[in-house]
């Protein structure tokens, strides 16, 4: 018999157990040493070279991952203009719009709401600077001229067969002027303020809506 010394890691395990192989026959004294895996044969005849048989690793299975089924979100901007589009409809006096109206650009009736909108602009300033029927107290006639953008240039001009993008613009500032008019006298209590915060407000969304600034570019 012989008499097989090793010294194996603190993680190898070594276990005695018989070994049969196709070419040796049966082992008796068959140690195998698994680390990797390795197995070293003894037997009558003497020792033969190691054999190493390498573990195969157990392969996990892969879980694909599922084609995302999630719809777009609709846009926040197209979300607004819904909104401001359905609202304007609703409350403003009139809307303009592509079919049935008489105002169509190169008509008489087309100007006449165009000039009627900026001048009634021009003459909200002229009270709400205070110019025309001067009062030293707050009157109607100032409190006019600061509302005149919202009441009579917003409704004019979307009495026009105007194109969607001003459409889009004055239904805008349908909805923003009177918010500028009721937040802006709490912090400055002016007629004239009020009604060049609303002016500023209606050129920088036409700007927007236009895309002056972009042509201009």
């Amino acid at each position: 018999m012989f008499s097989l010394i090793s010294t194996a890691p603190s993680n190898t395990r070594i276990s005695k157990s018989p070994a049969i192989s196709p070419f040796l026959g049966y082992n008796s004294n068959a140690i195998s040493l698994r680390s990797g895996r390795i197995k070293i044969h003894a037997n009558s005849n003497g020792f033969e070279a190691p054999t190493i048989e390498q573990r195969e690793e157990e392969k996990e299975p892969t879980i694909e991952p599922k084609p995302s089924s999630s719809t777009p979100a609709p846009s926040v901007d197209k979300d607004i203009k819904k909104v401001v589009q359905k609202t304007a409809a609703t409350f403003a006096p009139r809307a303009s719009t592509a079919t049935k109206n008489p105002a169509v650009p190169g008509t008489a009736l087309y100007t006449v709401f165009e000039v009627q909108g900026y001048a009634s602009m021009l003459l909200g300033g002229v009270l709400s600077f205070n110019l025309l029927f001067p009062s030293n107290e707050p009157d109607i006639w100032r409190l006019m001229g600061m509302w005149s953008i919202w009441m009579f240039t917003i409704p004019s001009l979307r009495a026009r067969d105007c194109s969607k993008n001003e459409k889009e613009a004055l239904n805008y500032l349908f909805l923003l002027i009177p918010l500028l008019n009721v937040l802006i006298p709490f912090f400055w209590k002016s007629f004239s303020v009020v009604w060049s915060a609303d002016t500023i407000a209606f050129f920088l969304m036409y700007a927007w809506k236009l895309g002056w600034l972009q042509k201009a570019d």
